[in-house]
């Protein structure tokens, strides 16, 4: 079954973040969009279960850089309010070490510091010092940089002085212990780079640019969940005439010589573009999709080589109380950190110990639950599939009972008692249910000589309508990250079509 699309016609494949993103520039611009997504809901990363009443978010939470999201509405003069409605979080997240120490990580500078001293007041002076570079970072890596799409080395290179005077090369954590000393908020200034799958112990600094955006743009939340963010995006794209496909899974990418002409869906539908772009995780693009051709060999047997970020091993969960106390983002660090993010990210095998990250929406929206009833998620980090081959259909629920007894002797008393629903999503499931490679969480890993040209780039260089959207591409994952890469790739794609 054949089945046309108009001239001037774009397909994107996968209806994450960055591919609705995506999707509405380019049918903003006029490029007729059909948006391809293999599950029965839109989001990727970003979907949502519903389960006895209980509204539980798969994916990211964390919504900071509100403007490049609204951004996607003003392009047509409309306003996001429309779809979506943020909602603050303040503290941004809450920290607790296991020596009993808490650390509220909020937005207000008087707050902030308070906190600050009352671990080092000496670290005072080295923390606006930080935060000073923060900012030089955000300025440079985010808002000049972040949206370039890298096709060219010289691109690179005209970047390179930059890079080498904020000393890119550098960690996030060597350069956020070059101004603070205590131990605690040495950890408190360089987990971030965890949020975007990387190690803070080599992670290029240019990552320290999170702290200026949180405090720039606030952490945010949507008011019904993350997908809510999701349904808004959909609802605009389609307002748009953009064309959503769900359980439409792409089985190759056809080509006709050199160029890509559609896709083959496993349903046995055909559908035609001028120009095709991926959301799928990058390695299922080229070695799946574009495994029948030279090209996509290749590019598949370099991705092998490269470093791939860790995995998570998530457990979603609803209880038949509100705990007291709770914050909507709570970081429970265990009792190594360093020993520990290298074992994560290295192998090769399931570290004894292990720091968490809850989520408690309820907190913020009480429409996520039940009337008196909570919805939460927590997550481990942990190797990803290629450096610890774990059997987690054997190891998942072990393991899930391990990190609830956890939280129910750190913050939440009675958790197991009063447990109604219990969902695990494991790095087995980011493999199959994402085609995430080694179910890694969040795509190649940002090291410095895996990002900006050096990561996949948003065009490929030899199939030249064929383009890469997300974590997978410059500048990387997040949402900030994705988004920023959907202006990147449909900047390219504009341009090729004539469309700027």
């Amino acid at each position: 079954m054949s089945s046309g699309i108009s001239p001037r016609a774009a397909i994107v494949i996968g209806a994450g973040f960055g591919g609705l993103a995506l999707a509405i520039r380019l049918q903003s611009a006029g490029i007729a969009t059909t948006l391809l997504e293999a599950r029965d809901k839109p989001g990727g990363r970003a979907y949502v279960w519903r389960e006895d009443g209980h509204v539980f978010d798969a994916g990211p939470t964390v919504i900071t850089d509100p403007p490049s999201l609204q951004e996607l509405w003003s392009l047509t003069g409309q306003d996001m309010s429309r779809d979506v409605t943020l909602l603050p979080v303040s503290p941004f997240y809450r920290l607790l070490w296991p020596d009993g120490k808490c650390f509220d990580y909020t937005n207000d500078d008087e707050a902030l510091e308070r906190e600050i001293a009352a671990f080092n007041p000496d670290d005072l002076a080295g923390y606006r010092r930080f935060l000073s570079y923060s900012e030089e970072v955000y300025q440079e890596g985010y808002l000049r940089l972040g949206t370039v799409p890298f096709l060219k080395l010289g691109q690179m290179l005209q970047a390179a002085p930059a890079l080498l005077r904020l000393r890119a090369y550098r960690s996030v954590y060597s350069v956020v212990a070059r101004y603070i000393r205590d131990p605690h908020l040495r950890q408190a200034f360089s987990f971030h780079t965890l949020l975007v799958g990387g190690n803070p112990f080599s992670t290029s600094s240019i990552y320290a640019l999170i702290h200026a955006l949180e405090r720039r743009g606030g952490v945010w939340f949507a008011k019904g969940g993350t997908n809510a963010l999701v349904t808004g995006m959909v609802a605009l794209f389609e307002r748009l005439g953009g064309t959503l496909r769900l359980n439409a899974r792409v089985e190759r990418i056809e080509m006709d010589g050199a160029r890509a002409s559609g896709v083959a869906l496993a349903d046995g539908r055909r559908l035609t573009a001028d120009m095709v772009a991926s959301n799928a995780d990058v390695m299922h693009s080229y070695r799946d999709l574009l495994g029948s051709t030279r090209r996509g060999r290749t590019k598949a047997a370099l991705l092998k080589r490269q470093r791939w970020s860790m995995s998570l091993f998530v457990i979603h969960f609803g209880l038949s109380q509100k705990p007291e106390g709770l914050r909507h983002h709570t970081i429970l660090f265990g009792p190594r950190y360093r020993e520990l993010v290298n074992e994560i990210f290295r192998g090769p095998k399931l570290a004894e110990d292990f720091s968490l990250y809850l989520h408690s929406p309820s907190v913020t929206d009480d429409s996520l639950a039940p009337a008196g009833m909570s919805t939460h998620y927590v997550l481990a980090p942990v190797p990803h599939l290629g450096r610890a081959r774990i059997d987690w259909a054997t190891e998942g629920n072990a393991y899930a009972d391990r990190i609830l007894a956890s939280l129910e002797e750190r913050l939440i008393p009675n958790l197991r008692a009063n447990l109604r629903v219990k969902r695990i999503f494991s790095p087995a499931d980011f493999a199959s249910e994402l085609n995430a490679h080694h179910g890694s969480a969040f795509s190649v890993e940002p090291i410095l000589t895996q990002s900006a040209w050096f990561r996949p780039h948003n065009r490929d260089r030899s199939i030249r309508n064929f383009y890469i959207v997300g974590a997978g591409s410059h500048p990387g994952a997040g949402i900030p990250g994705v988004v920023g890469s959907a202006k990147a790739t449909a900047g390219v794609m504009l341009a090729d079509a004539g469309a700027t």
